[in-house]
C-alpha cells in the first residue's frame, strides 16, 4: 500500500510526513519507525491491513472513563512504534518489524464488520502506537462512520498538524499518553519531543474529539511533585479541568526491570495534587481497591460511577448526565451501556 503521507524531495528521495520526525528515506530504505519503505521512489506502508492482535475490551480498559460508559471497543493492533521507551509493556510488537511477526491480513470493512458482530459501539486502535500506521486507521475509521461506529486511539500522540489535519474528522476519542512533562525525558527514553505531543493533544481537542491523558507514575525518573503539578496546570489551562487524568502505576518490564513497582502512596499523592489544582476527574490505574477508579461529582463529592476494575458496578447519574444527589453535570460523551458477559478474544 502506498502510503498518502508523503512528500516526493529530489530523486527518488521521500519524506515521510506522518510524525513530526519527518524521517527522510532514501531507495530500499526504511524510517524509524521501520514502517514504511521507499520502493523505487513510492513511499510503501509495510504495515497496512496487518493485524497483530484483535480483541473485544471494554471501553475503560482503553483507558477511557468518560465515552460511552460500559461499551465495547474492538481493539486492534499493527506492529511497530515511533518512540523507544524501556518500559513497553508491548515491546514484543513494538520493537519489531513486520517480517518477524504473525500477523493476520484485513481489509478495513472486516474489522468494521467483526465491530459490528460483537456489538462494539467503537474500534480502539491499539496496543502498539496506530499513528504509524495511520493510512490503515483513516481508511478503516471512514468505512466505521459510515456504519455509526466510533473511532478511538490509544496513542502516544506523535503525529504532525499535517497529517492530523487529514483524519482528526473520523477520530471520536483518544486517549494520549503522556510519557513525561518535560523535554529531556521524551529526547532521552523516547527519542521524541515533548511540544510536538502537546500540541497534537490541543489539536485535537479543539477539533471535537473526547480526550482523556494517561500519565505512567515511574520511581526515579517522572515521579517529582513539580513535575506532576506542572502537568496538572498544563491540562487545565490547554484542554480544560474536566479533561480525565488517569495516573498509572509502572511495574518493571523490558529494559526497566531494575526499577522497583510505583509505590502507591506516590499515585495518591500525585492524585492529591491533580485535584487541590483543580482538575475534576482524576484516576488511578493498576492499583486495586479504594475506590480510585470511580468518577466522583466535583460538586458533592458523592460516586456518581462505580467501578471494579474495568466493570461498572454503580450508577448514579441521570439521563442527562447530572449528578442525583446534588445535580452537577458531569463530562460524559454518549451514553451508558450494558452488555452481557462474553468477550471474543
Amino acid at each position: 500500500m502506498e502510503s498518502r503521507f508523503v512528500e516526493k524531495l529530489r530523486e527518488d528521495t521521500l519524506r515521510c510526513t506522518i510524525c513530526p520526525r519527518m524521517c527522510v528515506i532514501q531507495p530500499g530504505k526504511r524510517g524509524f519507525c521501520g514502517t514504511k519503505e521507499n520502493q523505487n521512489g513510492k513511499l510503501v506502508s509495510l504495515t497496512y491491513g496487518h493485524i497483530s492482535a484483535l480483541a473485544v475490551d471494554p471501553i475503560e480498559k482503553k483507558p477511557l472513563a468518560h465515552f460511552y460508559p460500559g461499551s465495547r471497543a474492538l481493539s486492534i493492533s499493527s506492529v511497530g512504534c515511533s518512540f523507544t521507551c524501556p518500559w513497553c509493556q508491548n515491546y514484543h510488537i513494538s520493537t519489531g518489524n513486520i517480517e518477524n511477526h504473525q500477523t493476520r491480513y484485513m481489509h478495513p470493512e472486516e474489522v468494521v464488520e467483526i465491530a459490528m458482530t460483537q456489538e462494539c459501539t467503537s474500534i480502539a486502535y491499539t496496543y502498539n502506537e496506530p499513528l504509524i500506521n495511520l493510512n490503515y486507521v483513516e481508511d478503516t475509521a471512514r468505512f466505521a462512520h459510515e456504519s455509526d461506529v466510533k473511532n478511538v486511539l490509544v496513542t502516544n500522540g506523535y503525529i504532525s498538524t499535517h497529517a492530523l489535519e487529514k483524519v482528526v474528522d473520523v477520530i471520536d476519542a483518544a486517549n494520549v499518553d503522556w510519557k513525561a512533562f518535560n523535554n529531556e525525558f521524551y529526547k532521552e527514553h523516547c527519542s521524541a519531543d515533548l511540544q510536538s505531543v502537546l500540541d497534537s493533544t490541543e489539536y485535537m481537542k479543539e477539533h471535537g474529539v473526547h480526550v482523556e491523558t494517561t500519565f505512567l507514575v515511574i520511581p526515579e525518573t517522572n515521579d517529582s511533585e513539580r513535575e506532576i503539578r506542572e502537568m496538572v496546570k498544563y491540562i487545565i489551562g490547554h484542554l480544560g479541568p474536566d479533561t480525565p487524568l488517569h495516573l498509572s502505576r509502572f511495574f518493571p518490564m523490558y529494559k526497566f526491570q531494575h526499577l522497583s513497582p510505583t509505590p502507591v502512596e506516590t499515585l495518591i499523592r500525585a492524585r492529591e495534587i491533580a485535584l487541590e489544582e483543580g482538575l475534576r476527574y482524576v484516576f488511578v490505574g493498576n492499583v486495586r481497591s479504594g475506590g480510585y477508579e470511580d468518577t466522583v461529582c466535583p460538586e458533592c463529592g458523592k460516586p456518581v460511577i462505580d467501578r471494579t476494575g474495568y466493570t461498572i458496578t454503580g450508577w448514579n447519574l441521570d439521563e442527562d448526565m447530572n449528578c442525583r444527589n446534588c445535580g452537577y453535570h458531569v463530562s460524559i460523551v454518549g451514553r451508558k451501556e450494558t452488555h452481557s458477559d462474553g468477550f471474543l478474544v
